[in-house]
Order: structure tokens, then sequence, then C-alpha cells
């Protein structure tokens, strides 16, 4: 059984839940094998790791197998044995959770998005030209640049596999509802993405869209509020890797002293961004 102090804080025992799944994340875990480990009823341990990791325990088990399957794929390995591998315990289940997470079926990630089509539009903002990558399953790249051929590169650098086109219709409501929200018009609808992205990057990012519009948060304080306060610079990095970084708002994200710090597409652009949405919310 986990070692457990008798007063043990939340984020305490979600982190010693977690420690626990990655060790034997290629196990059967049910959630009454996870309580009986920490000494705490099924009930608590749902609430409790699902509010501090921002994943159920099953999901936070599920995103490293399919962050193992990433490695496997990308290593060359064949679906079955990467399946084998990642500890899924059938084609279905892999194909059931993965799809979502690798925004394609686990045999297109293998070729790197052959056989992927992506659609994409670039139109002109007060920020730059913005432009809008969308696959069958959302949207999987908004970015902000001067100049579409060095945005339509950086596009291919990340899908080097798929098919890119480029779509005639600049009216499309996807397009529509990013150019709106970058304008300060109004907020970031629910709208579908497709981004692949690990265990760790999905928590941060959560995070990211928990923080109120115009507000800010410092790298450590969202590592804090993961219960990992040692990870700030892998906080950073799962910034960086944000590849929709308009709809998940890493501009929101500040140094320790209040500075604003780097941004993928200059600072410029990033107080920019906090300035519209300040200003949105004084009307």
């Amino acid at each position: 059984m986990l070692t457990m102090p008798p007063k043990d804080t939340h984020l305490a025992l979600a982190e010693r839940v977690r420690s626990y799944i990655d060790v034997h994340v290629d196990e059967p875990l049910p959630l009454a094998r996870l309580a009986a480990e920490a000494g705490v009823s099924a009930a608590h341990l749902q609430r409790t790791f699902t509010r501090v990791v921002g994943l159920s325990p099953r999901q936070y088990q599920e995103q490293l197998r399919v962050g193992a399957l990433k490695e496997a794929l990308r290593e060359g390995q064949s679906v079955s044995n990467a399946t084998y591998e990642a500890g899924f315990n059938s084609g279905r289940r892999v194909y059931e959770t993965a799809n979502d997470a690798l925004g394609m079926t686990p045999g297109a990630y293998r070729r790197r998005g052959r056989g992927v089509t992506i659609h994409y539009t670039a139109v002109e903002t007060t920020l730059g030209l913005l432009l809008v990558a969308v696959t069958e399953r959302g949207i999987c790249s908004v970015s902000l640049g001067d100049d579409e051929a060095a945005l339509v590169a950086k596009l291919h650098a990340e899908y080097p596999g798929a098919t890119l086109e480029r779509a005639t219709d600049a009216s499309d409501r996807l397009v529509d509802s990013v150019v709106a929200h970058v304008e300060g018009r109004a907020r970031a609808e629910a709208l579908p993405l497709d981004v692949r992205a690990t265990a760790f990057q999905w928590q941060v990012w959560r995070a990211l869209q928990r923080i109120p519009e115009g507000a800010t948060r410092s790298y450590l304080a969202i590592a804090t509020e993961l219960g990992r306060p040692t990870a700030a610079r892998a906080v950073a990095q799962a910034c960086a890797s944000n590849r929709i970084a308009v709809l998940i708002p890493c501009h929101r994200v500040v140094r320790g002293d209040g500075e604003l710090g780097g941004y993928r597409w200059g600072i410029a652009r990033k107080a920019a961004l906090l300035a519209r949405e300040s200003a949105r919310l004084a009307v």
C-alpha cells in the first residue's frame, strides 16, 4: 500500500497516486485498486485526483499509454507492437483512445500524417497574417506572422506527411470564430480541436484555459497548481509546443517577475492580446 501521512493534503494525495500510476502504467488500474493503495475511498480519490491533475486517474493512465504509443510509432514499430508495448489490451481500445489524442489513426501517425488532408486559410488581421489549419476532426494549428509562405512552411514541418490544401473559402465558421477572438470581438468558443499532446501538455493547457481573460499567471504558479512546483521549465516547454496558442491562451503566462517574457509570435502580439482581453472586460 502507498505510504500516506495521516493528514495528507490533496496535492500530496494526487501526486502519490500519479507516481503510482507512472510506475504501473502497463497494468490494469481500476479505481478501487488505486483507492485501496492510497487508503482513501474511491469517490474521494476520483474527486481529488481529477481536481488537482485535470484528468481522472483513468484518463491520466490512458494519456501516458498514448505517449508511449506515439514514441513507439515514431521509432517505426508496427501498430500492433506499439499497441502492446504501450499497455493497450485491445486494438479497439487503442483506436478509441488514441484517435482523439493523436488526431489521426495510429497508422497515419506512424506515417507522419500521410493520408491526412489539412485545409488551411490565411487572412489578414490587425495582429498580422493569421493562418488557421483544419483537419476533418477540427482545428490543428493556428499561427500568426507576416508571410504566408513562412507560415505554411511551419505547418508543413509540423505535419510533414500530410497533404496541405489552401481553402478557397475564407468565410468558414471556424476561421471566423478564431479571427473574432484574435481581434478581441468575442471570446473563444468551444471549437473542435485536433491537437496531439502528452498527458502533461494537456494538463498545462487546461490550466491555461482556466486563467481568466486579461489575467496572467507565472510558469511557477501553473506548475504549483498542477502539484509540480519544480516543473516551471516543463510548463514553459508545454506552452512553447502549443500549436493553437491563440485558442489555448499561453499569452496569459508571464515570467515570475511579472514581465511578459517570450512569445512564439512576438512580445508585441502578446501584449496586444492581453490588452484586448482587458478592454473587452471593461466594456
